[in-house]
């Protein structure tokens, strides 16, 4: 369904809905961008579940971020709902779900949405004024949210907008003292970021091939910061890898904002990490990106890589590669990508296929992408600090 009705004129103001994850939230973006762009002189809010906003600050298409909570009484969501009852022009659901198109049946006078081709309904009819089908099983993420601008005659610009923490010189002079500071650093030194821990347990690696790749990037002169939320769990994964590594490492985990990781982002000759949200938003920033991905779904949720065109066919389901900045490593079995939550189906278990992942694999990605010689695979990458103990000993 097709839905010019901003033909001769532009809307005064658009929302964004996006009701889910870090992720889904940066990976609109490209949809804002595209509204923008047609239309430079319309504000553009984006409504988002509470803590998921940090994603959008500083994003200079974003006027204003309205946060709700993701579970909620009836009462406080018919509220929220009151709040931006018929405020805008148009609004743009842009997952496909109910939650989204109800907040967008109450702010805009016009709405556009995504919904499954199978969930074109009477009822979904009557909310949206345009709909979008979401194709989620065959395209990216960002594809699929760009479907909302298609539907409204609007050419799609694939930007994935990273955050950031602008200008301000406290900020920046505060991310520059936490460097200055850390005997793990030297003035100069080419600087590298790893970024161990996911979310959920079934897109963890393991901590001796993540110690490992620390070892051969200090080993190639760089420097090494650890980035990653504030949860305890993510705190003493990152502890037990430093340990396991031997090496001076500047340990960030959970000291910094995603504005602030996404800056930390940029500083870097390369970022490595997992099936997270901080690895889309390091491709977004333009810095050469290693994804290590297990049975996630690689055609919707690998990393979008820096200005890629919308409409290019991007990632397989199956096999590693690179694509612009981002070089995609996949685990190896004959079930991957399962698309299931571990092997065991839940949150917390284990994937086989990350867990048998060779740190090789990983340091020959990584070194392809800083142009450097992999090791060769019979040469071990060894703790020296730990041989210069035993030798003192």
């Amino acid at each position: 369904m097709t839905a010019r009705f901003f033909s001769s004129r532009a809307p005064r103001s658009i929302l964004v809905v996006c009701t889910r994850r870090i992720g889904d939230v940066l990976l609109t973006t490209p949809l804002v961008r595209s509204l923008k762009a047609r239309w430079p002189d319309t504000p553009v809010d984006m409504l988002v579940f509470r803590g998921t906003q940090g994603v959008l600050e500083n994003n200079p298409d974003v006027r204003r971020v309205i946060v709700v909570a993701q579970r909620a009484r009836l009462r406080e969501r018919l509220a929220d709902a009151a709040r931006i009852w018929r405020r805008y022009d148009l609004a743009c659901a842009a997952t496909s779900s109910d939650r989204p198109r109800f907040y967008s049946w109450f702010a805009g006078k016009r709405r556009v949405g995504l919904v499954d081709p199978d969930r074109v309904t009477l009822l979904n009819r009557f909310i949206l004024n345009g709909i979008a089908l979401s194709h989620h099983e065959t395209v990216h993420t960002v594809e699929s949210s760009l479907e909302v601008a298609r539907v409204l005659g609007i050419e799609p610009i694939g930007d994935v907008v990273a955050p950031g923490i602008g200008e301000d010189p406290a900020r920046r002079a505060a991310l520059d003292a936490r460097f200055e500071a850390s005997p793990a650093v030297s003035p100069g030194q080419p600087l590298a970021v790893v970024h161990p821990a996911p979310m959920f347990e079934y897109k963890r690696w393991r901590i001796d091939g993540w110690s490992e790749l620390i070892r051969w990037l200090r080993a190639q002169g760089f420097a090494v910061a650890l980035t990653g939320g504030p949860a305890a769990s993510e705190r003493e994964y990152a502890r037990q890898i430093v340990s396991a590594s031997g090496e001076p490492v500047l340990n960030l985990v959970g000291e910094l904002t995603l504005g602030e990781s996404a800056e930390v982002f940029r500083r870097a000759k390369i970022y490595i990490g997992p099936d997270t949200s901080a690895t889309h938003i390091a491709a977004a920033t333009g810095t050469p990106t290693v994804a290590l991905f297990g049975p996630t779904h690689t055609t919707r949720w690998a990393p979008w890589p820096k200005g890629w065109k919308a409409g290019t066919a991007l990632w397989p389901l199956v096999g590693s590669g690179r694509r612009g900045n981002v070089y995609l490593v996949q685990g190896e079995a004959p079930c991957v990508p399962c698309h299931k939550e571990g092997c065991e189906r839940h949150l917390e278990s284990r994937s086989e296929c990350l867990v048998t992942l060779p740190a090789s694999r990983v340091i020959a990605a990584a070194a392809q992408m800083l142009g450097l010689a992999a090791p060769r695979p019979d040469v071990a990458i060894v703790d020296t600090s730990a041989l210069g103990r035993r030798a003192r000993a």
